[in-house]
């Protein structure tokens, strides 16, 4: 994992932390990778390392930075779509994907880690949703994750292939109005 910077990419307008910063609205915390693009190239998923560059435990693995995404998944949880979406996955299978992630995310911790360590699943949460931003990101990156592929289903972003499933400015279009798929 790198400081934001792409290899061999120095920093500076232009690179990806440049490009990250700006979509996140601040420089980011700590070291990330950008693991999904949108059509047009520009990143719409980081995963970030499980410890911010000050040591702090980062629980979230993969964040939505893509804004038209970020704005239609605020939009879906402004009108009760977390609790939709708790209710439609289940406590059993949400349980199993928060286990999953934290599996995942856990193994990326160095062995011998003295001190505090990130907690809980997707979104650092141990039950139940609590953002619905963290379960898309993680589905758009293959991510067997229940809620992401909900959210995905109620924005009309397809399967497996996410946002670039659809045309760029289809899905720009349809985010844009609130449609939802």
């Amino acid at each position: 994992m790198t400081s934001g910077r792409a290899p061999g990419c120095p920093q500076g307008p232009g690179t990806e932390l440049a490009r990250v910063a700006v979509l996140l609205g601040r420089a980011p915390a700590g070291d990330f990778e950008v693991v999904r693009r949108a059509p047009d190239g520009s990143p719409q998923v980081i995963e970030n390392a499980p410890f911010l560059r000050d040591g702090t435990p980062m629980p979230t693995r993969f964040w939505l930075v893509d804004r038209e995404l970020r704005a239609a998944v605020s939009r879906l949880e402004a009108a009760g779509g977390v609790r939709e979406a708790e209710a439609a996955v289940g406590a059993e299978e949400l349980a199993l994907a928060h286990a999953r992630y934290a599996a995942a995310r856990d193994a990326r911790i160095p062995a011998g880690h003295v001190g505090p360590r990130p907690s809980g699943g997707v979104g650092g949460t141990a039950a139940g949703v609590k953002c619905l931003h963290a379960h898309l990101a993680w589905w758009l990156v293959g991510g067997d994750d229940p809620v992401g592929a909900w959210v995905a289903g109620r924005l009309g972003v397809g399967p497996g292939g996410g946002a670039q499933a659809a045309s760029g400015d289809d899905l720009s279009r349809r985010l844009r109005s609130g449609a939802s798929g």
